[in-house]
């Protein structure tokens, strides 16, 4: 199934939904394994560690210092991976009420990672964004 590109229709068809659980995002020195005992919903390399975001119990447990309490939050509609301005539209709206968001592509959907405090207020925009495009 190929991906929308048309911005119109990939807001309008937007449906936020949130995820249940805290998440958090930690880092690994380089070359450090991989706690067999956690589940990270992210893992990403870069030259100064690995990035994981993993549930917050996940963390505590496993005793892993992290930042950044977020929920998630799945945009469900299938955005092409070559689709232009649907997360710059996104983002600049959350960004317009003073939401930080952490952003992430992936195959099928785009996930936003937002402060954990103001979550509802993130879904709250994101409908009114979808909500908006419908008229």
């Amino acid at each position: 199934m190929t991906g929308e590109r048309d911005l119109d229709a990939l807001l309008r068809n937007m449906k936020p939904e949130m995820l249940d659980g805290i998440f958090v995002f930690c880092s690994l020195a380089p070359g450090a394994s991989i706690p067999a005992t956690i589940s990270p919903i992210l893992t990403f390399r870069e030259r100064e560690g690995t990035t994981l975001v993993v549930l917050h119990e996940e963390a505590e447990r496993t005793g892993l210092r992290y930042a950044f309490p977020s929920r998630l939050i799945t945009l469900a509609v299938h955005s092409a991976l070559d689709a232009v301005g649907f997360l710059a539209a996104i983002t600049a709206r959350l960004a317009e009420t003073g939401i930080s968001v952490n952003a992430v592509s992936a195959f099928h959907h785009d996930h936003l990672f937002v402060p954990a405090d103001r979550a509802d207020e993130a879904m709250a925009v994101l409908q009114e964004t979808s909500g908006a495009k419908h008229s």
